[in-house]
């Protein structure tokens, strides 16, 4: 129930003492503002972690090759291990119940791609189609090579869109038009965007089939790259990750004669895996931010604590007459508290408000590396309101307690 004479009070005691309870609600307005930034930068740091993930497949494992650094079954260390047909043959034939996308990659060094009087050097593999969704790779023109195209040898591209705008003139039409890489005429059949940017949209791609033939790469390919079906969570979807790299790796490894220590021959990355130490250090930086802000806003809280203390001592004659004419201990205890809440929570509401406009503004233009937007969402308002509210009780209960305790005949003998 409403008691405007409560808040009279509140408001006359606030007037008598306006400096002093200035300085200690900035002291709470600061602790809250300091928790909402940490946190909103703690949200644009895993904002900017999930897109560097975006830049692929999320569940991807790649698989690429270098140079044996240990001997092993009587071979020397500094052999190149090279990936064939086979390999990856073999691995999706084992595998297939439980690979969604998967791709082999023959890459095609120092590709001179030329149109018209322009050219340029770019990237250039020969990929299978699913390299589409490994890459997470969206097409802007035409299409995206496919299992054709790989059957019947076919010379076509799809070209990144850096290329597209290297090559063609703005607003031109490359579907069909011929196009040669180091001087082999192929027709491009798509264009792509990727979330990676400039430099994953430098690349073109043809069938796997037609780039070993075209460039003479035998059957031999530079990456493997897969991805597994969906699991119902993270944990299994985890698990599942990491024990098919595992395996991958033991396999690739008794296959082409690499001793199982060494590190340098066969190297797998599992975006799973990364992703986990990512998020895990995030929700370590996370706890950090929160208990820096929540002893931040302890300091407040103490300054109001104090306060409150004054304002009991100061009020103590007050408090034993009306005790004396009749006055419940709880109703002393809620008149400190109402008090000790009110001062907190404007104090704290403006320092939440004014944070969160702050992020409003500002985070949309803050793109940095690994810091995107950084933001709080609805449920962290709402923790720090209820933040708030508990601080506000605490610090308001000890010197409401106190109050409670003063005895009428002693507290009508303070002068």
């Amino acid at each position: 129930m409403f008691d405007i004479e409560r808040w009279q009070e509140i408001f006359e005691t606030i007037r008598k003492n306006w400096l002093r309870t200035l300085l200690t609600m900035i002291s709470v307005f600061f602790g809250i503002f300091i928790l909402v930034i940490l946190l909103g930068f703690g949200q644009g740091m895993q904002n900017g972690i999930a897109q560097e993930f975006e830049q692929d497949a999320a569940n991807r494992i790649h698989v690429w090759t270098g140079v044996t650094t240990v001997g092993h079954k009587g071979l020397n260390p500094g052999r190149f291990i090279e990936l064939t047909n086979e390999d990856y043959e073999y691995l999706i034939k084992k595998y297939e119940d439980d690979l969604e996308f998967k791709s082999s990659v023959y890459r095609i060094w120092s590709g001179v791609v030329t149109y018209g009087s322009e050219s340029g050097s770019y990237r250039v593999e020969g990929v299978y189609p699913d390299y589409q969704f490994l890459e997470n790779a969206t097409l802007s023109h035409g299409r995206f090579i496919n299992y054709t195209d790989h059957d019947n040898y076919e010379k076509v591209i799809t070209i990144g869109h850096k290329v597209y705008s290297d090559l063609f003139d703005k607003g031109e039409e490359p579907v069909g038009k011929q196009i040669q890489i180091s001087g082999i005429n192929f027709k491009v059949v798509g264009v792509y965007t990727d979330p990676g940017g400039e430099r994953e949209e430098s690349r073109v791609f043809l069938p796997l089939s037609t780039s070993q033939r075209v460039f003479n790469g035998g059957n031999k390919v530079r990456n493997l790259g897969f991805t597994l079906k969906k699991q119902e969570t993270f944990a299994q979807a985890l698990q599942q990750s990491i024990q098919f790299s595992q395996e991958l790796e033991s396999f690739l490894k008794e296959r082409h004669i690499v001793a199982p220590e060494d590190t340098s021959a066969i190297g797998l990355f599992n975006t799973l895996e990364e992703a986990k130490r990512f998020y895990d250090l995030m929700a370590m930086i996370k706890l950090f931010f929160w208990v820096v802000g929540i002893c931040t806003i302890i300091a407040g809280v103490v300054g109001v604590s104090n306060i409150m203390l004054i304002i009991v001592k100061e009020r103590t004659k007050e408090i034993g007459i009306r005790k004396a004419i009749g006055a419940q201990p709880w109703s002393i205890i809620g008149m400190i508290l109402h008090e000790s809440i009110f001062i907190t929570a404007i104090a704290g509401f403006f320092g939440l408000i004014i944070s969160m406009g702050l992020l409003e503004i500002v985070g949309p233009n803050v793109q940095i590396d690994y810091i995107v937007n950084p933001s709080v969402n609805f449920n962290v308002a709402l923790t720090t309101v209820f933040v708030l509210i508990i601080a506000g009780a605490v610090a308001g209960f000890f010197p409401a307690w106190r109050a409670a305790r003063i005895k009428p005949i002693e507290a009508l003998r303070e002068e």
